[in-house]
Protein backbone atom coordinates (compact mmCIF):
# COMPACT_ATOMS: atom_id res chain seq x y z
CA UNK A 1 0.00 0.00 0.00
CA UNK A 2 1.44 3.22 -1.31
CA UNK A 3 1.22 6.61 0.97
CA UNK A 4 1.56 9.69 -0.85
CA UNK A 5 -0.59 13.06 -0.43
CA UNK A 6 -4.03 13.57 -2.36
CA UNK A 7 -4.04 17.24 -3.68
CA UNK A 8 -7.94 18.10 -4.83
CA UNK A 9 -8.17 20.93 -7.56
CA UNK A 10 -11.72 22.87 -8.35
CA UNK A 11 -9.97 23.33 -12.17
CA UNK A 12 -6.76 22.53 -13.57
CA UNK A 13 -5.52 22.53 -17.34
CA UNK A 14 -4.67 18.83 -16.88
CA UNK A 15 -3.45 16.73 -14.01
CA UNK A 16 -1.14 14.62 -15.75
CA UNK A 17 0.90 17.85 -16.31
CA UNK A 18 0.53 19.06 -12.42
CA UNK A 19 1.67 15.22 -11.67
CA UNK A 20 4.43 15.26 -13.87
CA UNK A 21 5.42 18.59 -12.10
CA UNK A 22 4.92 16.93 -8.13
CA UNK A 23 7.29 14.21 -9.70
CA UNK A 24 9.84 16.49 -11.05
CA UNK A 25 9.91 18.22 -7.14
CA UNK A 26 10.00 15.03 -5.22
CA UNK A 27 6.55 13.45 -4.48
CA UNK A 28 6.57 10.65 -3.35
CA UNK A 29 4.61 7.62 -4.92
CA UNK A 30 1.16 7.29 -4.61
CA UNK A 31 0.48 10.77 -4.64
CA UNK A 32 -2.59 11.69 -6.53
CA UNK A 33 -4.03 14.86 -8.00
CA UNK A 34 -7.88 15.30 -8.14
CA UNK A 35 -9.67 17.67 -10.29
CA UNK A 36 -13.27 19.10 -10.90
CA UNK A 37 -12.42 20.11 -14.05
CA UNK A 38 -9.83 19.55 -16.52
CA UNK A 39 -9.51 22.41 -19.27
CA UNK A 40 -6.91 20.45 -21.13
CA UNK A 41 -7.23 16.70 -20.26
CA UNK A 42 -6.33 14.70 -22.42
CA UNK A 43 -6.49 10.69 -23.77
CA UNK A 44 -4.14 8.32 -25.21
CA UNK A 45 -2.57 9.27 -28.41
CA UNK A 46 -2.31 12.89 -27.33
CA UNK A 47 -6.64 12.96 -28.18
CA UNK A 48 -8.53 15.89 -26.35
CA UNK A 49 -10.77 14.45 -23.76
CA UNK A 50 -13.43 16.16 -22.12
CA UNK A 51 -13.69 16.74 -18.48
CA UNK A 52 -16.05 18.79 -17.54
CA UNK A 53 -17.15 19.37 -13.99
CA UNK A 54 -19.15 16.41 -12.58
CA UNK A 55 -16.65 14.02 -13.55
CA UNK A 56 -13.91 11.87 -11.93
CA UNK A 57 -10.87 13.32 -12.83
CA UNK A 58 -7.34 12.16 -11.34
CA UNK A 59 -3.72 11.18 -11.99
CA UNK A 60 -1.65 9.46 -9.75
CA UNK A 61 2.15 8.98 -9.47
CA UNK A 62 3.94 5.68 -9.52
CA UNK A 63 7.76 5.22 -8.66
CA UNK A 64 8.11 1.52 -9.97
CA UNK A 65 11.56 0.16 -9.51
CA UNK A 66 11.80 -1.49 -12.53
CA UNK A 67 10.33 -1.08 -15.78
CA UNK A 68 9.02 -4.82 -16.69
CA UNK A 69 5.86 -4.15 -15.58
CA UNK A 70 4.96 -1.23 -17.42
CA UNK A 71 3.41 -2.90 -20.35
CA UNK A 72 0.46 -3.99 -18.10
CA UNK A 73 0.13 -1.07 -16.29
CA UNK A 74 -2.48 0.26 -17.73
CA UNK A 75 -4.17 -3.49 -17.40
CA UNK A 76 -3.80 -3.34 -13.86
CA UNK A 77 -4.97 -0.02 -13.37
CA UNK A 78 -8.06 -0.72 -14.78
CA UNK A 79 -8.85 -3.75 -12.85
CA UNK A 80 -8.15 -1.90 -9.58
CA UNK A 81 -10.84 0.34 -10.67
CA UNK A 82 -13.30 -2.01 -11.79
CA UNK A 83 -12.85 -3.41 -8.41
CA UNK A 84 -13.46 -0.50 -6.79
CA UNK A 85 -16.53 -0.18 -8.56
CA UNK A 86 -17.84 -3.15 -8.12
CA UNK A 87 -20.30 -3.02 -5.32
CA UNK A 88 -21.77 0.39 -6.67
CA UNK A 89 -22.13 0.12 -10.19
CA UNK A 90 -24.56 -2.06 -11.77
CA UNK A 91 -24.31 -3.78 -14.53
CA UNK A 92 -20.98 -4.27 -13.90
CA UNK A 93 -17.91 -2.28 -15.56
CA UNK A 94 -16.04 -4.11 -18.55
CA UNK A 95 -12.56 -3.61 -19.76
CA UNK A 96 -12.04 -2.76 -23.41
CA UNK A 97 -8.22 -3.14 -24.00
CA UNK A 98 -5.71 -1.64 -23.93
CA UNK A 99 -7.09 1.56 -21.25
CA UNK A 100 -11.30 1.84 -21.66
CA UNK A 101 -13.73 1.14 -18.98
CA UNK A 102 -17.44 -0.15 -20.61
CA UNK A 103 -20.71 0.26 -19.45
CA UNK A 104 -23.43 -1.36 -21.37
CA UNK A 105 -21.57 -1.23 -24.35
CA UNK A 106 -20.88 2.73 -24.03
CA UNK A 107 -17.19 4.19 -23.04
CA UNK A 108 -17.51 5.01 -18.82
CA UNK A 109 -13.88 5.75 -18.73
CA UNK A 110 -10.52 5.52 -19.67
CA UNK A 111 -6.64 5.17 -18.52
CA UNK A 112 -3.81 6.64 -18.98
CA UNK A 113 0.11 6.11 -18.36
CA UNK A 114 2.99 8.17 -19.24
CA UNK A 115 6.21 7.32 -18.21
CA UNK A 116 9.45 9.84 -18.03
CA UNK A 117 13.11 8.77 -18.06
CA UNK A 118 16.18 10.32 -16.79
CA UNK A 119 18.97 9.09 -19.26
CA UNK A 120 18.13 5.59 -19.56
CA UNK A 121 16.29 4.99 -16.15
CA UNK A 122 13.15 4.94 -15.51
CA UNK A 123 11.95 7.86 -12.92
CA UNK A 124 8.42 7.42 -12.29
CA UNK A 125 5.05 6.88 -13.92
CA UNK A 126 2.09 9.00 -14.14
CA UNK A 127 -1.37 7.29 -14.52
CA UNK A 128 -4.40 8.81 -15.37
CA UNK A 129 -8.09 7.78 -14.48
CA UNK A 130 -11.26 10.07 -16.00
CA UNK A 131 -14.98 8.32 -14.92
CA UNK A 132 -17.93 9.84 -16.44
CA UNK A 133 -20.03 10.24 -12.86
CA UNK A 134 -22.68 13.27 -13.62
CA UNK A 135 -20.93 15.01 -15.91
CA UNK A 136 -22.20 15.79 -19.24
CA UNK A 137 -21.71 14.12 -22.50
CA UNK A 138 -21.48 15.85 -25.86
CA UNK A 139 -23.77 15.22 -27.85
CA UNK A 140 -21.84 13.62 -30.75
CA UNK A 141 -20.62 11.20 -28.14
CA UNK A 142 -23.96 10.02 -26.21
CA UNK A 143 -24.27 6.83 -28.51
CA UNK A 144 -20.89 5.80 -27.73
CA UNK A 145 -20.04 7.57 -24.40
CA UNK A 146 -22.19 7.13 -20.58
CA UNK A 147 -21.98 8.58 -17.11
CA UNK A 148 -22.79 6.61 -14.09
CA UNK A 149 -25.69 9.18 -13.38
CA UNK A 150 -27.26 7.86 -16.28
CA UNK A 151 -28.57 4.61 -14.48
CA UNK A 152 -29.30 6.17 -10.96
CA UNK A 153 -29.61 10.25 -10.83
CA UNK A 154 -28.31 10.43 -7.50
CA UNK A 155 -24.82 9.47 -8.18
CA UNK A 156 -22.03 11.53 -6.43
CA UNK A 157 -18.56 11.52 -7.23
CA UNK A 158 -17.92 11.02 -3.79
CA UNK A 159 -19.83 7.80 -3.93
CA UNK A 160 -16.16 6.68 -6.02
CA UNK A 161 -13.69 8.46 -5.51
CA UNK A 162 -12.30 7.31 -1.86
CA UNK A 163 -12.97 3.87 -3.43
CA UNK A 164 -10.96 4.36 -6.49
CA UNK A 165 -8.16 6.24 -4.85
CA UNK A 166 -7.87 3.41 -2.51
CA UNK A 167 -7.59 0.27 -4.95
CA UNK A 168 -4.64 2.53 -6.76
CA UNK A 169 -2.81 2.99 -4.18
CA UNK A 170 -3.12 -0.31 -2.88
CA UNK A 171 -1.62 -1.45 -6.49
CA UNK A 172 1.63 -3.78 -5.98
CA UNK A 173 3.93 -3.06 -9.11
CA UNK A 174 6.14 -5.83 -8.50
CA UNK A 175 5.55 -8.26 -10.89
CA UNK A 176 6.75 -8.13 -14.63
CA UNK A 177 3.98 -10.62 -16.00
CA UNK A 178 -0.04 -11.05 -14.82
CA UNK A 179 -0.56 -13.17 -12.85
CA UNK A 180 -3.33 -16.15 -13.38
CA UNK A 181 -5.77 -14.67 -11.02
CA UNK A 182 -5.09 -11.43 -12.62
CA UNK A 183 -5.51 -12.85 -15.69
CA UNK A 184 -8.90 -14.65 -14.48
CA UNK A 185 -10.42 -11.56 -13.52
CA UNK A 186 -9.46 -9.54 -16.84
CA UNK A 187 -10.79 -12.99 -18.84
CA UNK A 188 -14.01 -11.91 -16.53
CA UNK A 189 -14.52 -8.28 -17.48
CA UNK A 190 -13.19 -8.22 -21.12
CA UNK A 191 -15.36 -6.60 -23.22
CA UNK A 192 -13.50 -7.54 -26.36
CA UNK A 193 -13.45 -11.49 -25.52
CA UNK A 194 -14.78 -13.69 -28.84
CA UNK A 195 -15.65 -10.23 -30.59
CA UNK A 196 -14.48 -10.02 -34.13
CA UNK A 197 -12.33 -6.57 -34.64
CA UNK A 198 -10.99 -5.64 -38.07
CA UNK A 199 -8.66 -2.60 -37.02
CA UNK A 200 -5.59 -2.57 -36.09
CA UNK A 201 -5.68 -5.92 -37.77
CA UNK A 202 -9.46 -8.44 -38.59
CA UNK A 203 -9.65 -11.40 -36.31
CA UNK A 204 -11.27 -12.44 -33.21
CA UNK A 205 -10.24 -11.59 -30.06
CA UNK A 206 -9.29 -14.98 -28.19
CA UNK A 207 -8.11 -13.57 -24.91
CA UNK A 208 -4.91 -11.76 -23.32
CA UNK A 209 -1.33 -13.07 -22.52
CA UNK A 210 0.12 -12.17 -19.32
CA UNK A 211 2.73 -9.92 -20.84
CA UNK A 212 -0.35 -7.62 -21.54
CA UNK A 213 -0.74 -8.33 -25.51
CA UNK A 214 -4.28 -8.79 -26.73
CA UNK A 215 -4.60 -12.00 -28.25
CA UNK A 216 -6.08 -12.55 -32.19
CA UNK A 217 -6.75 -15.35 -34.21
CA UNK A 218 -6.88 -13.88 -37.72
CA UNK A 219 -9.05 -15.24 -40.50
CA UNK A 220 -6.38 -17.63 -41.91
CA UNK A 221 -6.17 -19.46 -38.49
CA UNK A 222 -3.27 -17.10 -36.94
CA UNK A 223 -2.81 -16.32 -33.64
CA UNK A 224 -1.10 -12.62 -33.33
CA UNK A 225 -0.20 -11.12 -30.09
CA UNK A 226 -1.30 -7.05 -30.34
CA UNK A 227 1.12 -5.05 -27.83
CA UNK A 228 -0.29 -1.43 -29.13
CA UNK A 229 -3.14 0.06 -31.02
CA UNK A 230 -6.73 1.30 -30.92
CA UNK A 231 -9.36 -1.43 -31.71
CA UNK A 232 -11.77 -1.21 -34.11
CA UNK A 233 -14.75 -3.85 -34.03
CA UNK A 234 -16.17 -5.40 -37.30
CA UNK A 235 -19.46 -3.74 -38.71
CA UNK A 236 -19.17 -0.18 -36.35
CA UNK A 237 -18.30 3.27 -37.99
CA UNK A 238 -14.55 3.92 -37.26
CA UNK A 239 -13.97 5.50 -33.65
CA UNK A 240 -13.49 8.93 -32.72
Amino acid sequence: MMGGRTYHYERVASTMDLIHELADRGAEAGTIVVAGEQLQGRGSRGRPWHSPPGGLWLSALFRPAAVGGLEVLSVRVGLAVVQALESRVHPPVHLKWPNDLILGGRKLGGILCEARWHGGALAWVAVGVGLNVRNSIPSELRDSAVALAELEPTFQVEDVLEPVLDAIRGLDLRAERLSPVELERFAARSWLDGREIRRPLSGVVTGLDNDGALRVRTSQGLHVSLRHGSIELAGTSPSR
